[in-house]
Formats: structure tokens, C-alpha cells, sequence
């Protein structure tokens, strides 16, 4: 016979289960294109970080109308994991940043929008960080 106990605990096994499950990134190479008239403003090549490897290029751009920005990873390639984001931030490890969502292929060339005016010189990272287990992938310092 089942207790309560140990009821309660295969219910809580099997929620924590079933929360940590993420797919991984999609492996099909990034084909997004950037607006030959955009102007580059920063740019820097990824660094592995502690937990994956990460080669390509990191790039701030104006668009011509010069009323947005948009972070571009050109020529990607990215260990895959669970749950990986881009993310804009003041430091290596992301304590201060901006998510600029989920990363949409582990290569190839992306580009995600960047909204409002955030302030590049001290969002001078372009991370890979895997938020379920709070590791980077690698980094970019823009410059």
C-alpha cells in the first residue's frame, strides 16, 4: 500500500521531471538577411564559455531608417542544449541584460531586434546562455 508520503513524493518527482524538459535548439543553419544599407556599430567574435562551444561573429546594427537596432550572429556555430537564449548584457555572466529570446538555430546567420535604445556602452556583451541551468555557451564582446 501507497502512503500519503510517498504519494506526494512521486507527484513532485514527476512535476520537476516534466518542468525541466526543453527541447533543444533547431540544427538547421540560419538563413535570416541583413539590410546591406545597415550600419554596423559594434562588432566582436565569440569565446567558448564554461559549458560550450561557440564560433561567428556578433554585430549591433542601425537599420537605414536608423530607428532600430538589431544584434546579428553572423556565421554560427553553437554547441546545442536546452533552453539556449541570446542575451545583451553589461557582463560576461548575466546578471544585468536584455533576453532577446529564444536562439533560432545552433548556426548559420540570425538576426534579433533589439527594442528601445539601450545604452551599448554598457551592453557590451552578446551572450549564448542556457537559462534552465544558468550556463554560458560563449560570449562576444562588442566593441
Amino acid at each position: 500500500m501507497i502512503t500519503m508520503k510517498q504519494l506526494l513524493l512521486l507527484a513532485f518527482t514527476a512535476m520537476m521531471l516534466a518542468a525541466c524538459k526543453k527541447e533543444a535548439t533547431p540544427t538547421v543553419p540560419g538563413m535570416d538577411t541583413v539590410d546591406s544599407s545597415a550600419m554596423i556599430n559594434q562588432t566582436g567574435a565569440f569565446i567558448n564559455g564554461p559549458y560550450g562551444n561557440v564560433r561567428g561573429t556578433a554585430k549591433i546594427i542601425t537599420a537605414s531608417d536608423s530607428a532600430s537596432f538589431s544584434l546579428v550572429l553572423q556565421d554560427m556555430s553553437i554547441s546545442n542544449g536546452p533552453d539556449l537564449h541570446v542575451y545583451l548584457s553589461k557582463e560576461i555572466q548575466p546578471v544585468n541584460f536584455i533576453d532577446l529570446g529564444k536562439l533560432k538555430s545552433t548556426s548559420g546567420t540570425q538576426v534579433y531586434s533589439i527594442s528601445g535604445t539601450p545604452d551599448f556602452s554598457q551592453y557590451r556583451y552578446a551572450l549564448i546562455h542556457c537559462q534552465q541551468f544558468n550556463h554560458l555557451f560563449g560570449s562576444a564582446e562588442l566593441k
